[in-house]
């Protein structure tokens, strides 16, 4: 009999940093499009993988000196090219032994529903039979991951867990092994500090108006997030903080649509890495500022010798001609001293 330590013990040593499992029950009340029980009906378990952003993938984003590490490793490389490696190995261990595994890697390519909203994207495509979502179904990863015990949503609606915060990314499987569910998370690691709030480049998240949903009888709270705010900024649409940033740029022409596309991706400067939009902000509020906190409270389970920020963060001038011309840097205090 295939068991819950055994699928553990084999993710971790295929590469998963963390790996939880959810009963299916718990999907009870998803939103059509987004259950994943309507991707294997006859599933019995949803088993999540983590997969750590080490903290040095952010080293140069946080210096202002080196982008490419977590754009190409911490984003794209690990959601299109490590995790999905991982997932098939353990997809072909559950399948060796008697049971199917249907492995959800975490991409959005081609699906019904828009990454950014959560929105379905109409016309994109119909169902094969009456009563069924349209094709891609695509679950919320970080609801699978609450719903698998890792941990809980942020103020930022991250997802944190004990060991690495903010910084991780998930991918999933459900199988129909009978595998025994882990207990929903119950302790706590987000104190509310809100600091995310005031480092994000995009002032997206709200520090007053709240979002929840209820997984399990259990309710998840976070900040109202500005998704095309977040999206726009996490692309680098705000020259202040993208040194790449072309002198022409207009922030009118792309700051209402989702990632700016495409008058932005003429603007930004960078690649795409791995068909990933360069993840140029480098989440700083919610990803770099969180994870700062949480060493410095001593909050995470996982310690390092020295701390993260050495100095303090950088901005640059506003006007982006300033810098072509060869302005440097300028710095602030982006803890409500600006």
């Amino acid at each position: 009999m295939l068991t819950s330590a055994d699928v553990k013990k084999m993710a971790k040593a295929c590469g998963a940093d963390l790996c939880g499992i959810a009963s299916m029950d718990r999907f009870e009340g998803a939103p059509k499009q987004q259950d994943p029980r309507y991707i294997f009906p006859d599933s019995r378990a949803c088993v999540v993988l983590a997969f750590r952003i080490p903290r040095g993938y952010l080293r140069g984003i946080e210096e202002g000196t080196y982008f490419t590490a977590y754009s190409a490793m911490g984003y794209g490389g690990l959601n299109i090219i490590y995790t999905p490696i991982v997932l098939r190995q353990l997809t072909c261990f559950i399948e060796d032994h008697g049971y199917e595994s249907a492995p959800i890697p975490n991409m959005y390519p081609g699906a019904t529903i828009s990454f950014a909203t959560q929105n379905v994207i109409p016309n994109r495509s119909r169902p094969v039979r009456s009563g069924l979502p349209m094709p891609d179904v695509m679950i919320d990863m970080r609801i699978a991951a609450y719903a698998a015990g890792l941990g809980e949503f942020g103020w930022s609606k991250m997802f944190l867990t004990p060991e690495f915060g903010p910084a991780q990314r998930f991918v999933a499987l459900l199988t129909d092994a009978p595998l025994e569910p882990d207990p929903i998370f119950t302790g706590k690691i987000c104190d509310r500090c809100k600091l995310c709030v005031k480092a994000c480049s995009g002032n997206a998240i709200s520090a007053t108006e709240t979002e929840s949903i209820t997984v399990a009888g259990h309710k998840q709270e976070w900040g109202k997030l500005d998704c095309t705010a977040c999206s726009v900024a996490y692309r680098g649409g705000k020259a202040e903080y993208n040194p790449f940033m072309r002198p022409e740029a207009n922030e009118a022409e792309y700051k209402d649509n989702y990632c700016g596309r495409p008058k932005l991706d003429e603007y930004c400067g960078y690649p795409k890495l791995f068909e990933h939009n360069a993840a140029l902000e480098g989440a700083r509020g919610c990803m770099r500022e969180c994870l700062i906190h949480l060493e410095e409270k001593g909050i995470l389970t996982r310690k390092f010798a020295n701390k993260f920020r050495h100095r303090l963060p950088w901005r640059l001038d506003s006007k982006v001609e300033d810098v072509q011309n060869g302005e440097t840097l300028s710095e602030i205090e982006r803890y409500g001293k600006e």
